[in-house]
């Protein structure tokens, strides 16, 4: 089986496929960190990557077909999670899941990694002055990647019809949002 994870900033995708990842003894593909690592070999931020994808379409595309492969290769032996806002159309035969949080929760989630020095350096997100500097960063970069993908892929990643199952992270918790997904899969589980 392989679940694909998509969703809005700070929805706590990244959290919900580790405890999937445990819940279900899967393999994780996580493509954000395959990005960010693509930006720090190239010595700039992910902010800076996505602008630079707008005009070199392979720091998406290459990416996204890597992963999507990757995922293919390992669900012959695991079930595999793989986190990527645009994998669940590379990978048409998965789970697909959206989790979505508003801007403002979603931003403040995410301000605190970015004050804690290891953390940020992990997100290579870029530096930020303020919170509300940050939330004003982070409505323009997921607006561009909705431009990036309906340009190389031809779709909009926030259209929640793609998906098998949508959830608000808002006022539920990454280990609630987990237990929902596991509880759907089961019930879609032939008996």
């Amino acid at each position: 089986m392989i679940i694909t994870i998509s969703g809005t900033p700070g929805s706590g995708k990244s959290t919900v496929a580790k405890i999937l990842v445990k819940k279900l003894k899967a393999k994780r593909i996580y493509v954000g960190g395959i990005r960010r690592e693509l930006a720090r070999e190239k010595g700039i931020s992910l902010e800076e990557l996505n602008k630079y994808a707008k005009t070199h379409p392979e720091t998406d595309v290459d990416v996204d077909k890597k992963a999507a492969k990757e995922a293919t290769e390992l669900a012959i032996h695991n079930d595999v999670i793989v986190e990527g806002r645009t994998q669940f159309h590379f990978l048409p035969d998965s789970v697909k899941i959206f989790i979505k949080v508003g801007l403002d929760i979603g931003a403040e989630r995410i301000w605190p990694d970015l004050q804690n020095k290891v953390t940020e350096m992990e997100r290579n997100e870029g530096r930020y002055a303020s919170l509300s500097e940050f939330k004003e960063k982070l409505a323009e970069r997921e607006e561009n990647d909705a431009q990036r993908y309906q340009k190389y892929y031809g779709f909009d990643h926030r259209d929640e019809k793609q998906y098998d199952l949508v959830l608000d992270s808002s006022k539920i918790t990454a280990q609630e949002v987990a237990e929902k997904i596991v509880k759907y899969i089961h019930s879609q589980s032939p008996k």
